[in-house]
């Protein structure tokens, strides 16, 4: 697992702090006497954090983005297996500049963020000015060089994960190389599992940790999925449906997981015509439709697969497949793995 703290989670128990510094090799040999433990953001690590688990942290595991100016944002951090998830805030709308490169992945994933100015560059790929970057995604393989500036419009939320590639699953029956880099793309699937872990490590509740982890091999799959494509720098998606029209569009498709959907259907909800609302739908989701039902349905299948026990036959009767058959090779096609296989891959 990737941290920045002392050898445990403190999940729940932390809470933004300004001025986020990297801990010292001194601040490290605290760790070996009897005084409270101190995580990266000077909070005690409770009882309940330790019995999570927890290992000396690596090198690898220190790393996070470079921030500044650093007293600009509040940071928070929660360590899962094989990965740290960052939250960092604006609290200022002032020129930041932010730069990063580690012998670990880094998934960007912009919640709220708008420039008047700014690019942005990951090594091997154009830069990208990009201005609005709500729900963008941008993925820094290990190694790469990332710098990115900006003159914020809002204050920005942005979500850093971090993945250790030593803990990365080994995607034996798909083959995948060497992850690609990627600025500012779409994809919904992967944007709901990261969107999943950010809510979860939020809540204020006590949460299951076994559904903490099995997110983050979630997440770490659909990056291997993802690299299956040919990387490329993603151009900004003009027109495409209005806000409320994406809603009702994904809110129905949601409700509707387990039938067949029309386009006529779905083109009448937001008052567009069928020809019209396929160009503005893949302009604003990135993905025809049909696409867009077909991952949902394995969004939700793979949530299932997650419990114990599960049912293949009945599980791809709920997202809509009446052979078993057809559900096993659609969800091959999706994610590289059979139904059993995938579930065997959480465990």
């Amino acid at each position: 697992m990737l941290t920045n703290s002392p050898p445990t989670n403190v999940a729940l128990s932390t809470h933004f702090n300004r001025n986020v510094q990297r801990p010292s090799q001194a601040a490290a040999l605290l760790s070996m006497d009897r005084r409270p433990h101190l995580n990266r953001y000077n909070i005690p690590v409770s009882c309940e954090a330790a019995r999570l688990g927890g290992r000396p942290t690596t090198d690898a595991e220190k790393a996070t983005v470079e921030i500044a100016p650093p007293d600009v944002v509040k940071r928070r951090a929660v360590t899962v297996d094989g990965m740290t998830i960052e939250i960092v805030q604006a609290t200022r709308r002032e020129k930041i500049e932010t730069s990063f490169r580690a012998p670990v992945h880094m998934l960007v994933v912009c919640e709220q963020g708008a420039r008047s100015s700014g690019d942005t560059f990951v090594q091997g790929l154009p830069p990208s000015s990009l201005r609005d970057l709500k729900k963008k995604l941008t993925f820094v393989p290990a190694g790469h060089d990332y710098h990115e500036w900006h003159e914020p419009r809002v204050l920005s939320r942005v979500v850093y994960f971090y993945l250790d590639p030593a803990r990365m699953p080994i995607l034996s029956e798909t083959g995948y190389a060497e992850f690609a880099p990627r600025v500012h793309f779409e994809d919904p699937v992967l944007w709901d599992t990261a969107l999943k872990l950010t809510r979860l490590i939020e809540s204020a509740n006590a949460y299951n940790r076994l559904y903490l982890d099995a997110l983050g091999v979630v997440l770490a799959h659909e990056l291997g999925r993802l690299n299956r494509g040919k990387p490329r720098m993603q151009a900004p998606i003009r027109g495409g449906l209005a806000a409320w029209q994406q809603r009702v569009v994904a809110a129905y498709i949601e409700e509707h997981l387990s039938e067949q959907i029309s386009l006529a259907t779905l083109a009448q909800l937001v008052r567009l015509s069928p020809y019209y609302f396929c160009r503005a739908f893949k302009q604003s989701f990135g993905i025809p439709p049909h696409r867009y039902h077909t991952s949902r349905r394995m969004e939700h299948a793979k949530a299932l697969l997650a419990k114990p026990a599960p049912s293949v036959t009945d599980i791809g009767l709920t997202v809509g497949f009446s052979e078993t058959s057809s559900f096993t090779a659609a969800f091959r096609k999706a994610t590289g793995f059979t139904p059993t296989g995938y579930h065997r891959s959480l465990g």
